[in-house]
């Protein structure tokens, strides 16, 4: 009877403890994705575009794509490269643990050199170091879930992951572009701090939030040590031949990566403008530019925030989560005709309003549809790094594609194939067999 109490005490003991890990890691998992978010679109949607006008002295499209296109392939580089070292590493703190912190750090000293830089060559390749750097900081904190979470909350933790994108982009919007007041019955700008942080302070707050995030990250949600798991012996033909994953053995891992590789470069392909889309298509005036872009972001990540939290513990009850990626896809897609057929800020209200629903239920599922195609477990850091290219590329073809289309056909353009390309995208659910 003693034997069997203490063994009952020790089974409470270990799932109070998992609880308790869960717990902190339902709270620690956004903030860092958070901070992350930050950065990304603190940095991609306002500071950079600010720096090319102030560089180039105009809204130079060709100059923000040569920027933003360097940055994309050094974090396409980035994310399976770093997941792989975060597979093989073998610490007391664990395996992610050690990544997260030090390219927090890394990247921080990257953010304020590029905070300097004085040429588009420069501000690109500063850019790309700090993607590369961050991509491995994401690549390990997004492990994390396969890592440590059970299969039945893995629409909750998708939910919690995805509150990144859009609370990362209230808090970039408030912060540097601010809020027009009177939108919501106050006078002046809400937040913004009279540009305060619309240029190099916008940079230092920026790896300042980075830096702490994964500071407390690291301490409350602390990495299981790792000392004790096999140890492989490293070989360079091995470490580069893994990156590749073979889609005739993981046919649902290659149809997921093309899933989201769609759905995330019709996304891009407007947000890589949004600035200069307003300015020269919406002709929003250059003195109200910053506050309508902040609270167009916030319109958008508020209703993704509401979608995603909705919809994560729903999926988790279903058991299904394709029914939501293909849902939120045909969303997406009609959500981009909005502004086409209504080029106003009217227009593109609604327009942030539609998409940031159907992306609020997408960033719910998402995460929760990758983890369970996953090929191998002892390989997650690296398999998610590949699958984060998917997030990485559409920034680089982006640019580019967008570019092309704005020549072709004018701003306009931009909203019908992005539309297309999300709705393939989306599409491309349908063929992965292993997950309902």
């Amino acid at each position: 009877m003693a034997d069997q109490s203490g063994e009952n005490i020790d089974g409470n003991a270990d799932e109070t403890a998992v609880s308790s890990r869960l717990g902190r890691l339902h709270v620690m998992l956004p903030v860092a994705n958070v901070a992350l978010y930050l950065l990304w679109f603190g940095v991609g949607s306002f500071l950079l575009p600010l720096q090319v006008a102030q560089i180039t002295g105009t809204n130079d499209t060709a100059a923000l794509s040569t920027a933003s296109t360097i940055g994309a392939v050094l974090a396409t580089v980035g994310n399976p490269v770093f997941g792989q070292l975060s597979d093989r590493t073998r610490s007391r703190f664990g395996r992610r643990a050690p990544w997260i912190l030090l390219c927090a750090l890394l990247g921080a000293l990257a953010l304020v050199a590029q905070a300097h830089a004085a040429s588009i060559a420069l501000l690109g390749l500063s850019w790309g170091v700090v993607q590369f750097i961050m991509n491995g900081y994401q690549a390990a904190l997004t492990a994390t879930m396969p890592d440590r979470v059970p299969a039945a909350k893995y629409g909750t933790f998708s939910a919690l992951v995805g509150l990144g994108v859009p609370l990362g982009t209230i808090v970039a919007a408030l912060v540097i572009g601010g809020v027009p007041g009177e939108r919501f019955g106050f006078e002046g700008v809400i937040g913004g701090f009279g540009g305060r942080f619309a240029g190099e302070n916008g940079y230092y707050l920026i790896a300042a939030v980075v830096v702490a995030a994964a500071l407390v990250f690291v301490v409350v949600s602390p990495d299981q040590d790792a000392r004790a798991l096999p140890r492989q012996r490293f070989s360079l033909k091995e470490f580069l031949g893994n990156f590749w994953v073979s889609p005739k053995s993981y046919p649902d891992f290659g149809w997921a990566f093309l899933s989201r590789l769609g759905v995330m470069l019709g996304y891009f392909i407007v947000l890589t403008y949004n600035m200069f889309l307003l300015a020269e298509y919406i002709k929003v005036p250059p003195q109200d530019l910053l506050p309508t872009v902040g609270f167009l972001m916030i319109v958008n990540a508020v209703c993704t925030v509401i979608a995603s939290v909705l919809v994560g513990p729903i999926a988790d009850r279903v058991g299904r989560v394709k029914p939501f990626v293909l849902t939120s896809g045909i969303a997406a897609a009609l959500a981009l005709t909005l502004p086409m057929l209504w080029p106003t800020e009217g227009g593109m209200l609604a327009y942030n309003v539609a998409a940031g629903l159907a992306f609020g239920v997408y960033m719910a599922v998402d995460m929760a549809l990758i983890t369970k195609v996953l090929p191998r477990t002892e390989d997650a850091g690296k398999d998610m790094g590949v699958i984060n290219i998917a997030n990485a590329g559409p920034q680089i073809l982006a640019p580019s594609i967008a570019g092309w289309i704005v020549a072709a056909g004018g701003y306009q353009a931009l909203f019908p194939v992005a539309a297309v390309i999300s709705l393939i995208g989306a599409l491309g659910v349908l063929r992965v067999r292993g997950v309902r």
